[in-house]
């Protein structure tokens, strides 16, 4: 099974305190979002993600926002069993590939579909979403490209999740709505749980 099967929500988290991650994973978790990634753009990400791999068994925690190969090593060194990317450069595809985890590679155009799936690679996180034409734009690559399949993140809010969910194309979507940052600040992850559950309830077909 893919990654992308796991879930049709993969929450993209950001994470500033590193002591909110493992109860946040659990509530995840817990509501049935096993998949979460946790975003490179904080100090506190990559201890993050070690703290969910060591005590959130349950959890199959990746890393987001990967833009070089330096990024690559520390998060699987962090314990990330699956890495993501905005875009798509040679250099960082190659160390990708190398990693030995599975990965989505950012891209925004057929073109980039298209040189990713020559390298055997047809499983893409479309991004940024909203802003990169939606859901019109992936209904209009499924014709073209009935191999690649899409995790569109980006802009996508509870009200739209069902839309991209409904084309045979996109087989979950990304979503920073499930981990507010005031729900972390506060501790409550009872209101994690309950935006996770919302969001595992949703099918794509």
């Amino acid at each position: 099974m893919s990654l992308l099967d796991l879930a049709p929500v993969v929450p993209v988290v950001v994470v500033d305190d590193a002591a909110t991650a493992v109860p946040m994973a659990r509530a995840l978790v817990a509501g049935g979002l096993p998949l979460i990634e946790i975003t490179l753009r904080t100090e506190a990400a990559l201890e993050a993600v070690r703290r969910i791999a060591a005590e959130v068994p349950d959890a199959v925690v990746g890393a987001g926002t990967v833009r070089t190969a330096d990024d690559v090593t520390a998060a699987v060194e962090a314990g990330s069993r699956f890495l993501v990317s905005p875009g798509t450069t040679p250099g960082l595809l190659a160390a990708m590939l190398a990693s030995g985890v599975p990965f989505l590679p950012g891209v925004a155009t057929a073109t980039e579909a298209m040189t990713l799936a020559e390298r055997g690679v047809r499983e893409l996180k479309f991004f940024p979403a909203e802003a990169a034409g939606g859901v019109g734009y992936l209904k209009s690559l499924g014709g073209p490209l009935p191999d690649v399949r899409f995790c569109p993140t980006g802009g996508i809010t509870p009200a739209t999740a069902a839309s991209y969910l409904s084309l045979p194309n996109v087989a979950c979507v990304g979503g920073s709505w499930l981990t507010p940052a005031d729900a972390l600040a506060q501790g409550d992850y009872a209101r994690v749980e309950k935006l996770a559950a919302e969001a595992a309830a949703l099918r794509s077909r």
